[in-house]
């Protein structure tokens, strides 16, 4: 995160100026939950290799346990949690300098959209290289859907960024009335789904879920969720008792991600399941927040956290990529001989599984990270370069790339073992647009910021 995004609200005991101003409590928060998003992917994917192919299995399909390992890997929740803390503080240090809203949704978006364009550029490169070199296109819609799933998180975040002054609005008039309202759409939603499967009623829920805990984020920020040291036990509380009911008496499965095969997934759509499970998460880091926080006051520990909350939007993108080559490394030569999914040899290869992937992907994160650090040329000390006039293009740039990357999110880089051109093309408009709203020049010192 960039700037004042992770910064104290004003009436924290510990704020102050510059560095020592940030609360790396959320910083710790981001870096967690994406290591925990990169291990839980990589232990997630069970690679198979026979009769000279290579595929893959979902373990959490083939191995029911698993799925309860899912309460522990599942933090998207901690994403939009911090997201709503950043944008909150970003958004009302930019209304106190007189900033509009389209100057600074130009600058976050940015910031976020350039690292992703070279992740789109580099994959699908790699897609058409190994078309040309005759890949079977099986396996190359296998790949491109698996190193494109987790993009779904980025139209997302962006559209609860696009709306982030009104929704920062709303918490300001009615506070914690606004996640309640839109968790109560949430069950309508999950109910006339569940019951009707009307086309496309499903999505509003990425919304209503995500854009919940996100509001979760702006009490946190201001303190309307802190002050009160009971708030955040009762709704942890209050999330369990939910969650317990609907799983156990209700019809949702115990999986807080999506498993091959069930008729009932808690991700896609979001259900009400996984906003009680959110909302538990929610209510026991933030009681964690003061006990932690004194842990992180030394140099040493928020040094370390600083450091590793830089790489966060890098590893995010990335994580996926040495997957494939540490497959073939190891499957095809032998290393790792096909053993049945759930045995002790398989346990056991599980940790070579994941030895291998971190020494490949720690040099692969570190040769990244100075990548796509291309930042709002400034005309100023703090402007972002939006042309006057210019938002209608910010907003069909976002709009489109955001179009874009859900697409690709569900199909993949190379669905039917082809590349997506028409969807490639706009999402290249989309960013197209966005840098005639504006000016984007190479800042390499300045990294980008954290999801």
């Amino acid at each position: 995160m960039s700037g004042d995004a992770g910064r104290l609200p004003p009436q924290h005991p510990d704020t102050g100026c510059g560095e020592a101003s940030r609360n790396r409590y959320v910083d710790l928060l981001r870096v967690a939950a994406i290591g925990a998003v990169v291990l839980g992917h990589w232990l997630a994917t069970s690679i198979t290799y026979s009769a000279g192919h290579l595929g893959g299995s979902n373990v959490l399909g083939r191995l029911p346990w698993t799925r309860w390992l899912s309460l522990v890997f599942q933090v998207m929740p901690v994403f939009f949690l911090v997201g709503g803390f950043a944008n909150a503080a970003s958004w009302t240090s930019h209304r106190r300098r007189g900033e509009d809203w389209a100057r600074w949704l130009y600058g976050r978006a940015v910031r976020l959209l350039v690292p992703t364009t070279m992740y789109v550029v580099v994959a699908t490169a790699a897609v058409a290289g190994c078309r040309a070199a005759g890949v079977d296109r099986d396996v190359l819609a296998s790949a491109g859907w698996a190193v494109a799933i987790h993009l779904w998180f980025l139209p997302v975040y962006l559209g609860l960024l696009s709306m982030t002054p009104a929704l920062h609005a709303a918490h300001r008039r009615w506070g914690l009335v606004v996640p309640a309202a839109l968790a109560l759409g949430v069950a309508g939603v999950n109910t006339a789904f569940l019951r009707w499967h009307p086309p496309l009623l499903g999505g509003l829920n990425y919304l209503l879920v995500w854009g919940s805990i996100h509001q979760l984020g702006f009490a946190w920020q201001d303190g309307t969720l802190t002050r009160d040291r009971r708030r955040p036990p009762a709704l942890a509380v209050a999330g369990i008792t939910v969650l317990v009911g609907l799983v156990w008496l209700g019809p949702f499965p115990v999986s807080m991600v999506g498993v091959p095969g069930e008729r009932i997934k808690n991700t896609s759509p979001p259900s009400i399941a996984l906003l009680a499970y959110a909302t538990c998460q929610v209510g026991l880091l933030l009681a964690a927040e003061s006990v932690v926080t004194r842990r992180l006051r030394g140099p040493r520990p928020r040094r370390a956290v600083a450091r590793a909350n830089r790489m966060v939007m890098t590893l995010y993108l990335w994580h996926m990529a040495p997957v494939i080559p540490v497959a073939i490394a190891l499957y095809p030569t032998g290393l790792l001989p096909s053993v049945p999914i759930g045995s002790a040899a398989w346990l056991q290869q599980r940790l070579v599984w994941v030895a291998a992937l971190t020494i490949l992907f720690i040099p692969l994160a570190a040769a990244l990270r100075p990548a796509g650090h291309v930042m709002p040329a400034r005309r100023g000390a703090d402007a972002d370069p939006l042309r006057h006039g210019a938002w209608p293009l910010l907003v069909a740039g976002v709009t489109v790339a955001c179009l874009a990357l859900s697409w690709l999110a569900v199909k993949g880089f190379a669905p039917s073992g082809r590349l997506p051109i028409i969807v490639l093309a706009a999402y290249a408009t989309g960013m197209l647009l966005l840098i005639v709203a504006g000016g984007m020049r190479a800042r390499p010192a300045t990294p980008p910021p954290a999801i």
